[in-house]
Parts: structure tokens; sequence; C-alpha cells
């Protein structure tokens, strides 16, 4: 790790969301976080386990991602928008079938029992 990188995980800031017990494996819970709704996705024995994705679909405009079901689809780890069936991708939050539909994404780890999402 360079000297840039080490100076921006020094100055990453982590807020609890909920307890790690809060989380359903392969599914999806939400959480308020910074005045939004967050939808987290725990996948036990992936190469990441826990993804947090915004739970707004922009298409609908309902709040309903973290209701989605996960899944992998042409390589990636997807989940479905529950109303019109638009897959997001969990690691970066773009959708496969519109370029120009997106979900903001969070950094977000496993620290003890709690979940905690970077703040910005």
């Amino acid at each position: 790790m360079n000297l840039s990188n080490t100076a921006v995980a020094s100055e990453t800031r982590w807020q609890a969301v909920c307890q790690a017990s809060d989380l359903v494996a392969d599914s999806g819970v939400v959480v308020w976080h910074a005045g939004e709704q967050v939808a987290l996705f725990y996948l036990p024995g992936r190469d990441r386990q826990v993804y947090a994705l915004e739970n707004r679909d922009p298409r609908s405009g309902a709040n309903i991602i973290g209701r989605g079901l996960v899944a992998s689809l042409q390589g990636e780890l997807v989940v479905a928008a529950p109303l019109y069936k638009q897959h997001f991708c969990l690691h970066d939050g773009r959708c496969l079938e519109d370029p120009t539909q997106a979900l903001r994404v969070w950094t977000v780890r496993l620290r003890g029992g709690e979940v905690e999402l970077a703040r910005s």
C-alpha cells in the first residue's frame, strides 16, 4: 500500500448501521443511513460477505431493492429489482440492461458483531 492509500484508509470514518445478527443469508435487509435507505445483501461464502446499495429503484422510484432476488447473471453477482426485473451489479451498482440506470454503492464491512458503512 502506498502512502496516499494509507492516508485515505486512515481518514475513512465508519458508522455502525445494524448488528451482524440482523442480516439474512443470501437476502437483503434495509437500514437507515445518513438520511437514506440502504439495502444490505449478506452473501456468506462469496468474495465479499456484505454489499450495500441504494434501496430506491431508479425506474419505479419505489424503495424496494432490498426485497430483490440475488443471483449470478453474465458472470456478475446481481440483485433483480422486484417491479421491473432489471439487474443491478452488487459490486458497482450498474444496471446490466440499461447503462443509464445505476444504484449508489457504499463501502461496507463486518467488524465484530456490527455492520459498518463508510461515511463520506
